[in-house]
């Protein structure tokens, strides 16, 4: 088939929704497909997203491709015959982030039918489908509770797994990610400051939230914690990400109700690493058992501190969890195999 990969993007703005675009492109033409990436620009601006959305139901893909695989928000809004979504997140401050302290959205009349008209929108488009996907339980659970909509979870593989000799398991633990707010850098490092042992935490990412960033190293200076946590505010490379994994003591990854398990807890379980992660973190509790296969604790400083000091006090159970992470991928069936199958369906 020829196949459109279509998704929306944010110009000059990296992230793991071009991970799983790039990503999908080869398996599929090692099926023997045709394939494009067909990226579409959307600033994710409230004053223009409607409009801009408009310009996306504009556009005529009937004749150029035999099909459509629709990815990031709001690239369902493409009319096409054989359009599959996989879907990976709503425009969350319109949704489930709606009445959270992360959305800077005034609660006026104007915004409230703003809303409601991108709920009319996103469920006309979203039927139109031939087939429906969820990157996760938690994304399926919001597509049926705010759209009505019926999706088969389908998880994303991550496609250069981190095979690395282990160089043991050291006294760091990796939070590796983008900066941002909602994803909770800051809860790591005040759990530092309540940990009794010299566990060490690195956190490193891009951020396009400076003061978030600036923040961050506040906290650490506060903390006096300068010889324990490295605060490290750019992309690293694949090859010094695999070097950290390879004698980190586990991963650290907390988002506020994240959308999937993320590719930190999946690149974590391919190197043997853990994750310690919390129970309100959405999609990452689909992938970890707790005490099993990872940590989950409660969204609190001094829980998570525990559990920190808990793998440094125990290099074997930082051990068995990790094994068990890894395992936990194949229990789960992440292959780009299944994946391709049931998007071709």
């Amino acid at each position: 088939m020829r196949i459109g990969i279509v998704s929306s993007m944010v110009p000059h703005v990296d992230g793991g929704y071009r991970t799983f675009v790039n990503q999908l492109v080869p398996h599929l033409e090692s099926a023997g497909h045709q394939v494009e990436r067909i990226w579409l620009p959307f600033s994710g601006d409230p004053n223009s997203m409607l409009a801009e959305i408009a310009g996306f139901r504009m556009m005529d893909l009937e004749n150029v491709c035999d099909r459509v695989i629709c990815c990031r928000p709001p690239a369902h809004a493409i009319k096409h015959s054989q359009k599959v979504i996989w879907f990976i997140h709503h425009e969350r401050i319109f949704y489930d982030l709606w009445d959270s302290e992360y959305n800077p959205i005034p609660k006026t009349a104007y915004w409230e039918k703003f809303r409601q008209t991108l709920f009319d929108l996103d469920k006309r488009t979203l039927e139109e489908a031939h087939l429906v996907f969820a990157n996760s339980r938690v994304v399926a659970s919001r597509l049926h509770h705010f759209n009505g909509i019926h999706a088969e979870v389908l998880y994303p593989p991550i496609d250069n797994p981190v095979v690395v000799e282990s160089l043991g398991y050291g006294s760091e633990l990796l939070f590796i990610c983008r900066i941002e707010h909602h994803k909770r850098q800051h809860l790591a490092i005040q759990a530092m400051a309540m940990t009794q042992t010299p566990v060490r935490l690195r956190i490193a990412g891009a951020s396009q939230n400076l003061a978030y960033l600036a923040s961050l190293h506040e906290e650490v200076q506060r903390n006096g914690l300068q010889d324990r946590v490295t605060v490290d505010g750019r992309w690293i490379s694949e090859g010094e990400k695999h070097h950290l994994l390879a004698q980190a003591l586990g991963v650290v990854y907390l988002p506020l109700d994240e959308d999937s398990y993320g590719y930190p807890t999946l690149e974590g379980a391919s190197a043997r690493r853990a994750t310690v992660s919390a129970h309100d973190s959405g999609g990452v509790s689909e992938f970890i058992v707790d005490g099993q296969c990872g940590l989950l604790t409660e969204p609190t400083p001094s829980a998570l501190a525990e559990a920190f000091d808990r793998l440094w006090l125990d290099r074997g159970l930082a051990e068995r969890l990790g094994a068990a992470a890894q395992a936990r991928v194949c229990t789960l069936g992440i292959n780009w195999e299944h994946v391709v199958a049931r998007l071709t369906a």
